[in-house]
């Protein structure tokens, strides 16, 4: 298992954006580093957990449980197939391209260790936007993404350090439960029904997901 690129976004101006300014960083280039990754505190005010990678939707991306976004190598060939066209390491907006390792099919507080540092632990799958679609230049992007099921994985920081491309990759804590980011993503996306599994995986859950699956169980039971 192995890192194979860092992406650090730069504030850019777009016309697809629903930022309010006009600005989005989704548009992530491959750095040689090494580059310092932390937890970078609350959703809405703090923004990615990786230094030099600008977040310009507080509202909706960085924080402590999305502080670093990763995605497999595996998924991204996987899409060029489909798509019949090339998509560079950083291309759907990850911060980590990793090689080796089944990213989706992680389980939610999975546990990685990256070079001889970082420590990162699976919050949660990443949901797609209008934005992410407009930079990916394809029709009915949201939709066939969703569909795949292979959403990447959102990321909290554990122990800070630094990183860069080329460190190893290591699993070091696997929970006792069967949620993956895959079955999250489900459940948070297309079929509500599973929310109840998610609540296995406990406060190592994306607080969101969290609460909507204790919500949607509250509902039930009423």
């Amino acid at each position: 298992m192995k890192l194979l690129s860092v992406n650090l976004g730069r504030r850019q101006y777009v016309s697809y954006t629903d930022h309010p300014e006009g600005v989005t960083g989704i548009d992530k280039q491959p750095v040689e580093g090494p580059v310092r990754v932390a937890a970078p505190g609350p959703k809405g005010v703090a923004g990615s957990g990786v230094a030099g990678d600008e977040v310009c939707s507080l509202r909706y991306h960085g924080g402590d449980e999305q502080a670093v976004y990763a995605v497999a190598r595996e998924d991204l060939d996987d899409w060029e197939r489909e798509l019949g066209r090339p998509l560079a390491n950083g291309g759907f907006g990850e911060n980590l391209t990793t090689s080796g390792l089944d990213v989706s099919g992680a389980l939610i507080g999975e546990r990685w260790r990256i070079g001889s540092e970082v420590v990162v632990e699976v919050t949660s799958g990443r949901i797609p936007c209008r934005t992410f679609q407009s930079h990916v230049g394809e029709k009915q992007w949201v939709k066939r993404f969703t569909a795949k099921g292979a959403p990447g994985a959102y990321l909290r920081v554990i122990e800070p350090g630094e990183i860069r491309a080329g460190d190893t990759m290591e699993i070091i804590h696997r929970p006792d439960h069967d949620v993956t980011v895959a079955l999250q993503f489900r459940a948070v996306t297309t079929d509500r029904t599973l929310l109840p599994r998610l609540l296995a995986a406990g406060e190592a859950l994306h607080s969101e997901s969290l609460e909507a699956a204790r919500k949607y169980v509250e509902r039930q039971g009423s």
